[in-house]
């Protein structure tokens, strides 16, 4: 069996199993809310910048998301893609992490590529991708045992339709499952093209209290459709169709409403007239 190497361990995160379990463990010292649904969480959206600015609140989501019986499997929906995009899939092997190796449900994956036009990615041929591998350490950390599905979506209405396939798959196949959907909000300044409020303390307080809010309103609501237009129109999530297809998918296992567990920017970090914002929701 092929394994995909882990491209930004080492850079965007830690190499070793130790270091890893080092930041994880002061990750979870944050404190953030626990989740107060009325049920277990089956899914949430997480940050995908490097773990120093946004590690935090992916990892508190993704252990939120542990409980028992523990899942089979994970799906983990992401990738920078645009509208006209094709959809991306792994369908066999296993992905590197530092605590060891996520195999593919290759079952699962078989029928995904049956049903849509992938592009089909394997462990000698893909695309780097940090907006899946990020979150890998954390679910092999949290559900050793589990198996993934990575899957990167366009920012387009098949991506609904994907994400609600999953589901129908690992329920036929009689899977217990997780959803992950990952996405950064609004990337503001020079660095990214994007000033419609100049600079500064303004420009700050837009992207907080208005452009990012609005996208993650609209994640809240568990409104796929709600979520693609708002992103695609104000540019405040740059992996709109991973969160669309988690959110779809999510309501397809049964959820009903969403938590904030926590928001953040990188100019919490390190303060700059660029900036990136980041949200943790469960739901």
């Amino acid at each position: 069996m092929k394994t995909r190497k882990a491209d930004f361990a080492g850079s965007w995160y830690p190499s070793s199993a130790s270091e890893c379990e080092k930041e994880i463990q002061n990750f979870l010292k944050s404190q953030l809310p626990a989740p107060s649904l009325g049920r277990r969480p089956v899914g949430g959206i997480v940050p995908h910048a490097g773990w120093f600015f946004s590690g935090s609140i992916a990892c508190n989501v993704i252990k939120a998301l542990a409980d028992e019986p523990a899942p089979d499997v994970i799906f983990i929906f992401g990738m920078h893609l645009h509208p006209g995009s094709s959809s991306y899939l792994m369908k066999e092997g296993a992905w590197e992490t530092p605590f060891g190796e996520l195999l593919i449900d290759e079952t699962i994956a078989g029928q995904l590529a049956e049903k849509f036009p992938f592009v089909i990615e394997t462990p000698d041929n893909y695309t780097p991708d940090n907006t899946i591998e990020l979150q890998l350490p954390f679910i092999k950390y949290f559900f050793q045992d589990c198996k993934i599905v990575p899957i990167g979506v366009p920012p387009n209405k098949k991506c609904m339709e994907i994400g609600a396939f999953t589901v129908k798959t690992a329920n036929r196949l009689g899977r217990r499952i997780k959803v992950v959907g990952s996405t950064d909000l609004t990337h503001y300044g020079l660095n990214y093209g994007f000033t419609p409020k100049g600079t500064g303390k303004e420009a700050l307080d837009w992207v907080v209290n208005e452009n990012d809010r609005s996208v993650i309103d609209a994640m809240l609501s568990m409104e796929p459709e709600k979520v693609l237009s708002e992103a695609l129109a104000s540019q405040n999530a740059c992996c709109a169709g991973a969160v669309t297809a988690a959110i779809a998918a999510g309501k397809q296992v049964g959820a009903k409403n969403a938590q904030m567990m926590a928001y953040a920017t990188s100019y919490d970090k390190i303060p700059g007239n660029s900036f990136v914002g980041y949200v943790g929701i469960i739901f």
